[in-house]
């Protein structure tokens, strides 16, 4: 059984920072793309921010310049630095990943449970 377990969401004030952590566990072989969605209350679900092993990313335009992803290949584990952060991006923040687990043919898609991010005064 894979697990994505996510971490580091909060309360935090506008032009604040927040630092999530996603650490993927189970019989893993290999993990392709990672990353990171969001979704806010009465919105659809939509990428945040995106990263393969070999290490390119890719951004949603409202978080350029302001967020980060990063990962560990070693570790499975991808992280996304959230700076000057605005109220606009309060959301419920989802961990995905693309694996394969041991006696796997295929990779398929796993997200965490979601961690809340609050951008608030």
């Amino acid at each position: 059984q894979v697990q994505l377990v996510e971490s580091g969401g909060g309360l935090v004030q506008p032009g604040g920072s927040l630092r999530l952590s996603c650490a993927a566990s189970g019989s893993i072989f290999s993990i392709n793309a990672m990353g990171w969605y969001r979704q806010a209350p009465g919105k659809q679900r939509e990428l945040v921010a995106v990263t393969l092993t070999g290490g390119s990313t890719n951004y949603a335009d409202s978080v350029k310049g302001r967020f980060t992803i990063s990962r560990d290949n070693a570790e499975n584990t991808v992280w996304l630095q959230m700076n000057s952060l605005k109220p606009e991006d309060t959301a419920v923040y989802y961990c995905n990943a693309e694996i394969r687990r041991t006696g796997w043919t295929t990779f398929r898609s796993r997200w965490g449970q979601g961690t809340q991010v609050t951008v608030s005064s």
